[in-house]
C-alpha cells in the first residue's frame, strides 16, 4: 500500500505531500484543513481516503504511468455538487445535467490530471462536501475549493507510485 501524507498547520492553505521520502509542496483549500467538512466551505477534509481513479484530458495528456484505474474525460462529464440532488450528489454525471454541477473539462488545465479521492462517497451524505480531488495546482499556487493540488511534475511522480490500494492521509502538522 502506498501512503500519501498531506500535512499543514490549521487554517493553512499550503502544506506538504509526502510519498515515502519524497516531500513536495501542495496547495489546499481556501478554508485550510477542516474536521467538519461542509459543501462550499472551501475546506480540505481531515481523514484517510482511498484513491479511486485517475481522470485525464486525452487531448492534453497521454501515456500516463499509474497503477490507478484510468478514465479519459470528455466535454460531456461533470461532477454533481448539489446537496439537494441526493441521487447524484458527489458523483460523476453526464452533461447536460439538470442539478448544480462542476464541469470536469476545464480550460484552465487544473483537471488535465485529476485523482478522484474516496471522500464522502460510500455512500455520499448530501452537504458533507463533494468533488474532493488531487489535481494540478494553479501556476500562482492560489488555494483550491477544498482539494489538494500539486505541480504537474509532482503529480506525475505521485501517479507512478500509486495504485488501487493507495491511501491519502490529510491532517494537521
Amino acid at each position: 500500500m502506498t501512503l500519501l501524507i498531506v500535512r499543514a498547520a490549521p487554517r493553512a492553505t499550503h502544506g506538504t505531500l509526502a510519498i515515502g521520502e519524497r516531500v513536495r509542496p501542495c496547495v489546499l483549500g481556501r478554508g485550510g484543513i477542516v474536521v467538519d467538512k461542509r459543501e462550499g466551505d472551501g475546506g480540505t477534509p481531515v481523514g484517510r481516503f482511498p484513491l479511486r481513479r485517475l481522470l485525464y484530458r486525452p487531448d492534453r495528456e497521454s501515456a500516463i504511468a499509474t497503477g490507478l484505474p484510468i478514465l479519459p474525460l470528455s466535454e460531456h462529464l461533470g461532477w454533481c455538487d448539489d446537496p439537494d440532488d441526493a441521487a447524484h450528489y458527489n458523483r460523476l454525471v453526464r452533461l447536460p445535467f439538470g442539478s448544480r454541477h462542476e464541469r470536469l473539462w476545464r480550460e484552465d488545465g487544473l483537471y488535465d490530471l485529476v485523482i478522484e479521492l474516496g471522500y464522502n462517497d460510500a455512500p455520499p451524505v448530501p452537504g458533507r462536501g463533494s468533488a474532493i480531488f488531487l489535481h494540478l495546482a494553479r501556476p500562482d499556487r492560489t488555494p483550491t475549493e477544498g482539494c489538494v493540488a500539486l505541480a504537474r511534475d509532482d503529480l506525475l511522480a505521485a501517479l507512478v507510485a500509486v495504485g488501487p490500494e493507495s491511501i491519502i492521509d490529510i491532517n494537521y502538522l
